[in-house]
C-alpha cells in the first residue's frame, strides 16, 4: 500500500523535528512544501507531504498512519 500524510505546524523548530522524525521512519517528501499566513493565530505556518509503500499490507479506513 501507498500512504499519505500531510504534516503541518508553526514556523519554528517544531515543524523540521516532524518532518525530520517522518523521513527517519521511512516517509519520503512528495510535492514542495507549503508557508502561508493563519489569520486566527496571526503567524506563519508550514506544510509538507509526505509518501510511504508498505509491502503487504492493504489500505483501510481503519489505517492508523502514525503507526508507520
Amino acid at each position: 500500500m501507498k500512504l499519505y500524510r500531510f504534516l503541518s505546524g508553526p514556523d519554528d523548530s517544531s515543524f523540521c523535528h516532524k518532518v525530520t522524525a517522518a523521513l527517519n521512519k521511512g516517509w519520503h517528501l512528495f510535492g514542495s512544501p507549503t508557508y502561508a499566513y493563519d489569520k486566527q493565530t496571526k503567524s506563519m505556518r508550514c506544510g509538507q507531504a509526505v509518501v510511504k509503500d508498505i509491502e503487504g499490507q492493504e489500505y483501510g479506513p481503519n489505517t492508523k498512519l502514525s503507526d508507520w
